[in-house]
């Protein structure tokens, strides 16, 4: 009996990176509390919380499950860069990424067999940014449900000078790493 796939996460991104994959999924979203503990280091952090998704998601879940959860977070400097509240927050956040490198932070936990996670980390540049360009963006609806205020794979594109690392994941789900720990679970991506 082939285990089902669960896709612990409400984001459509990570679904259609699953998906870019060939790897059939259900989603069941994990509602957990994803606030940054006092001086939790970004690495830990998205760990922690990728890792509160997978168990969440698992223990609502039949047997013979696996549970991939996700988190990702935009950092600059020492500062989590959460999904902007509205335009003002945006604003700030775009204008503090403007001219600047960040990096960006995805973990990767998978409950099944058994338990792994995987991080990765990316650094972003950014062109300078216009004040006018951050409005214009803005409403454009994209940058209101993103970490850091923009979608690397969408408009922002035009955003970023350079990107050293995993598009996957800054998009959200780093592919690399969790093609490795799916075929740890021996969920094979090409299938024979």
């Amino acid at each position: 009996m082939t285990a089902t796939l669960i896709l612990a996460s409400a984001s459509p991104r990570r679904s259609e990176l699953l998906n870019q994959l060939g790897l059939a999924h259900t989603i069941h979203i994990a509602d957990v509390d994803e606030t940054p503990l006092a001086n939790e280091k970004p690495a830990d952090y998205v760990l922690r919380v990728a890792h509160q998704k997978s168990l969440a998601v698992q223990q609502q879940c039949v047997q013979d499950s696996v549970i991939l959860a996700a988190d990702t977070a935009v950092v600059l400097g020492d500062t989590l860069m959460g999904k902007p509240d509205n335009l003002a927050h945006a604003q700030s956040m775009l204008s503090r990424l403007s001219g600047t490198t960040h990096q960006v932070y995805s973990a990767v936990s998978l409950r099944g067999r058994t338990i792994q996670q995987a991080l990765s980390v990316s650094n972003v540049t950014f062109r300078t940014l216009s004040e006018q360009e951050i409005i214009d963006y803005w409403h454009t609806g994209e940058p209101a449900d993103k970490a850091g205020a923009y979608a690397v794979q969408g408009l922002a594109s035009i955003f970023i000078q350079s990107i050293q690392g995993s598009f996957s994941g800054i998009m959200g789900l780093p592919l690399f790493e969790t093609a490795q720990i799916l075929s740890n679970e021996g969920i094979k991506v090409f299938n024979e």
